[in-house]
């Protein structure tokens, strides 16, 4: 088990290395180097939604600086809206703007030539529904395991290793 479990981790950490380059490759097709492969996979998870920045960080593999960072850019270049909430000053709330709503748009299309794709490979629709169901157990595990309580282990911080 300790092989396949090992395993998976590096298919996941690879698999998302690896789509992150088509990102990369399909905005340097497009003629846009004025962002990144992150930040171009930001804009297609925000869609046509308004979020916070917390937000955007729970829906996608995104470290927290890196959000900030990444929203920065977006925004100086154009392709998101930010304003501060009405209601929690510290909140900001994110939009695309029409340039941002624009990309999406073609990175749904590459989505589409990439379904087009795999109809003409052996992957059906079956094995990817059992896959992201086999991989959103797998998250629910990890975050159970962040629970002290879950593994009967103490907290790093209770038994003094971290201070």
């Amino acid at each position: 088990m300790d092989h396949e479990y090992t395993g998976v981790i590096s298919v996941i950490e690879r698999g998302h290395r690896h789509f992150l380059e088509i990102v990369k490759l399909e905005l340097d097709a497009l003629g846009i180097h004025d962002i990144n492969n992150v930040q171009g996979l930001t804009l297609f998870n925000i869609g046509e939604a308004e979020m916070t920045i917390g937000e955007l960080s729970l829906r996608g593999c995104y470290l927290g600086s890196n959000v900030s960072y990444n929203v920065k850019k977006l925004a100086e270049n154009g392709y998101l809206a930010q304003e501060r909430s009405m209601h929690d000053r510290r909140s900001i709330h994110v939009r695309l703007t029409e340039k941002g709503l624009n990309l999406r748009d073609q990175l749904i299309l590459m989505h589409q030539r990439h379904i087009a794709m795999l109809d003409q490979t052996a992957i059906t629709e079956q094995e990817l529904q059992a896959t992201t169901e086999t991989l959103r157990r797998l998250e629910r595990f990890w975050f159970r395991a962040l629970d002290p309580s879950f593994s009967g282990r103490q907290s790093r911080y209770a038994v003094g290793l971290v201070t």
